[in-house]
């Protein structure tokens, strides 16, 4: 006869921290925000430490007085076993100093018995006929990330704790010498719009052919990787990683394009090259060069990167390349790949940066000035995101180098000002300057 499997949980760990939160009121705060009320398995010791947490937002003493006066008032004093049971958890441990071992041991088993009730319902699924074997994949696979990340929370979460999120990220802002809440750009005039690249953004980035885009895009990863030491992904559906290495190169290097790609360089431009290849080999940048990828490749790769490199930034060169699953029509299954990569963006709590084509009508028209109109195959696109800027140029190069003005539009700012930059463009660089020379 098989033996019942009881779900991992370890009841004295449970008591242990119970009984040191009743005799120190100061060891909460040292745990209240990682150990929640659904990591305890007995349901007698869930109904004592959301009590707890309420004498704790209550600004009350907590004690067995407190206690039982709260369990009452919230009908649960019968249902934890009265007086007996909490004095009982009090003498249950001597001190409060291994309290963190105990919330660390609570917490684990938790993860365990979410991972087994997952499994079940993977199981579950799997046996049914009538289900999409990628969707129980996509779903299963969101939900042991949202456990890896801790951010298992489902239903509404309290005001009091989105405002302490709030107050936290106003207070790293405020201690912060750059004065900004998201990634830098390393453009001045651009960051002074956005306050840096955001949080759970959509950014799109949207131009037509030969405008400079996948060197723009490159030149804000290697500002924020280079400069700002933050970590990086870069899904590159166009170009090999042969060629953005190149093009990172030739950037961080400064030195003519044409020439690396002929092997012709002078020993001035070898030194800044050698010079170059090691500030990059610091820089963390990964790059996935994979031609074709489907939506849900694109989110498992970069679930799986921010896991292992914890990247602040994600870039996606080019949206039109991506592949979704609705098939039915070109507009649909793009409009799924923006909203996609919106709710990665927000899963990930990251800016994700798109970019993206724009349709010819542009070049129809009397002005080259895009408008959000242009942007190609659905205007989901301009609903899903954040922020839209087009890149485009109005005249020839300004002389000999190629050097071209070129106008950076942000036509939609969710959150803020929309505006024009001049940018300085040098194609034989391969990078972007502020006019006034600033980055």
């Amino acid at each position: 006869m098989a033996s019942i499997k009881i779900p991992p949980h370890d009841t004295e760990a449970e008591k242990s921290l119970l009984g040191a939160l009743l005799i120190d009121k100061d060891a909460l705060i040292s745990i209240v925000e990682k150990t929640k009320p659904e990591y305890f398995y007995e349901e007698s010791h869930v109904l004592i430490y959301k009590a707890i947490i309420q004498l704790f937002d209550e600004r009350e003493p907590i004690d067995i007085v407190t206690m039982t006066a709260k369990l009452k008032k919230n009908g649960d004093y019968k249902k934890i076993g009265g007086k007996e049971y909490l004095t009982e958890l009090v003498n249950f441990v001597p001190t409060s100093a291994h309290v963190h071992n105990y919330a660390k041991i609570i917490e684990e088993n938790s993860i365990k018995r979410r991972l087994i009730h997952l499994a079940s319902e993977m199981t579950e699924d799997s046996f049914d006929e009538k289900s999409d074997a990628k969707k129980i994949l996509e779903a299963s696979e969101k939900k042991i990330f949202s456990i890896s990340q801790g951010q298992s929370r489902t239903g509404f979460i309290a005001l009091r704790d989105a405002l302490a999120e709030s107050f936290d990220r106003l207070d790293e802002l405020q201690k912060s010498t750059s004065g900004l809440r998201g990634i830098s750009t390393g453009f001045i005039d651009l960051d002074n719009k956005l306050a840096g690249m955001q949080p759970s953004n959509l950014i799109i980035l949207a131009a037509r052919p030969g405008q400079g885009k996948t060197a723009f895009v490159l030149n804000l990863a290697q500002h924020a990787a280079v400069l700002d030491k933050q970590p990086v992904g870069i899904f590159s559906l166009e170009m090999s990683k042969e060629e953005l290495v190149d093009r990172l190169l030739i950037s961080q290097a400064e030195i003519d394009a044409w020439r690396l790609k002929t092997g012709k360089l002078p020993e001035e431009d070898s030194e800044r090259l050698t010079t170059a290849m090691g500030e990059l080999a610091e820089a963390p940048i990964f790059i996935d060069d994979t031609p074709g990828m489907n939506i849900m490749e694109i989110r498992t790769k970069a679930r799986r990167l921010q896991m292992e490199q914890n990247i602040k930034l994600l870039i996606v060169d080019y949206l039109q390349l991506m592949q979704g699953t609705n098939k039915e029509s070109r507009v649909q299954e793009v409009s799924e790949i923006s909203q996609s990569l919106k709710n990665l963006a927000r899963e990930l709590k990251i800016p994700v940066l798109a970019v993206s084509q724009l349709s010819r009508a542009v070049e129809s028209r009397g002005t080259k000035v895009p408008q959000l109109a242009d942007l190609r195959e659905s205007g989901a696109i301009e609903q899903d995101a954040d922020v839209v800027m087009f890149l485009y140029r109005q005249d020839e190069a300004i002389d000999k180098f190629n050097q071209y003005v070129v106008k950076l539009l942000i036509a939609k700012h969710r959150n803020g000002p929309t505006g024009q930059i001049d940018l300085l463009f040098k194609s034989d660089r391969v990078k972007f300057y502020s006019v006034e020379g600033k980055r």
